[in-house]
């Protein structure tokens, strides 16, 4: 009896975990272009440097796709001029759903937020 309930502590959980979902590894590539003379400040967030990636969990290529959108964002207009963002789910490049591998030619606020640097 003993070695049945041991047996069952042991295989039960395998079974239990088996169909569970495994979160996926999105690589974010980060490149900006700096407003002239802002290049200091505009790179800050990749450590001083123009290029970086930054690494995040994600369920799907999509939700991989979505994130890298979203890192489109520019809040400091007269920063950074523009972002080229590329993305990567688990090794393999992903493109945006115009097929484009700059996620940023979706990004909806592009206009609004990319080379206002003169104000």
């Amino acid at each position: 009896m003993r070695l049945f309930l041991l047996c069952l502590i042991i295989v039960i959980p395998s079974f239990t975990y088996s169909g569970a979902t495994q979160a996926g590894t999105c690589e974010i590539k980060y490149t900006r272009t700096a407003c002239p003379g802002k290049e200091k400040i505009s790179y800050k967030k990749c450590k001083g440097k123009q290029k970086c990636s930054k690494f995040k969990e994600a369920a799907t290529a999509a939700e991989c796709g979505t994130m890298a959108v979203k890192s489109c964002r520019n809040k400091r207009l007269t920063v950074t001029k523009s972002k080229v963002i590329n993305a990567l789910f688990d090794g393999q490049q992903i493109k945006a759903s115009n097929g484009n591998d700059d996620f940023c030619t979706v990004y909806e606020k592009a206009s609004e937020e990319f080379n206002k640097c003169d104000g």
